[in-house]
């Protein structure tokens, strides 16, 4: 689950507009910013604010239920932050408890998505918006969290179902971002540097789980299919 305290987006709002004041300033200087790099600048600026769907999910048949908007922060990934990882983790507790835990302020800390036991996936924080769940600034801002529920030291846990439909989010995760279906940018919260978490733990498959993406991405990509559209 992700780590309490986010320090590293603490200072998000006064280093963003420094930045792209400087970054306007540089460009009107030396011309060397192209147009669509200032197109995607334009809502970052003090007082704009990118057009949402309310309630609206990035994976087709997610519920949604809104964290807390202490534990995130407002973005427009890909243009701002390009996304390359998905970072799976585990609550430690029921999904209830977890959904609880991202709707409280206090927490200082939320994952874009949690999947059930039973297979059903609840979106918390839109794949657009960076996610306090990875306790690394960078890590949060280049990949979507995933929670498991239940705990580490309980490999039935980690049922078929589960395995099943997070493995269809991360395929979609995947192909919507071009993001390789390899250990190197689908990793455990554990790999995260700097964390002191130890999720998924050694009972999370990864073998299988790295299987069923693989097999998901193909399924995705065959004729048949018909990729969820990503609404704003």
């Amino acid at each position: 689950m992700g780590a309490k305290g986010a320090s590293e987006d603490g200072d998000r709002r006064i280093g963003r507009r420094a930045l792209i004041v400087g970054g306007l300033a540089a460009a009107a200087g030396t011309a060397a910013l192209a147009r669509d790099e200032l197109a995607r600048l334009w809502w970052r600026l003090p007082g704009v604010d990118k057009p949402r769907t309310p309630g609206a999910v990035d994976f087709a048949g997610a519920r949604w239920v809104a964290a807390s908007d202490a534990n995130w922060r407002g973005a427009d990934r890909p243009d701002d932050f390009g996304i390359d990882m998905v970072v799976v983790h585990v609550t430690q507790g029921s999904l209830d408890s977890a959904v609880r835990a991202f709707q409280d302020p206090g927490h200082k800390a939320a994952a874009h998505y949690i999947v059930g036991k039973d297979g059903r996936i609840t979106q918390m924080i839109r794949e657009l918006d960076v996610a306090y769940h990875a306790g690394n600034r960078d890590y949060n801002e280049r990949s979507v969290g995933i929670e498991h529920e239940g705990f580490v030291d309980r490999p039935e846990d980690f049922t078929a179902e589960m395995y099943a439909a997070s493995a269809r989010l991360t395929a979609g995760i995947c192909a919507r971002y071009g993001i390789p279906v390899d250990r190197k940018h689908i990793i455990g919260h554990v790999e995260v540097p700097g964390t002191d978490h130890t999720d998924p733990g050694p009972h999370w498959d990864w073998d299988r789980y790295m299987e069923l993406v693989r097999r998901a991405g193909i399924v995705r990509a065959a004729p048949s299919g018909s990729p969820s559209p990503t609404a704003r």
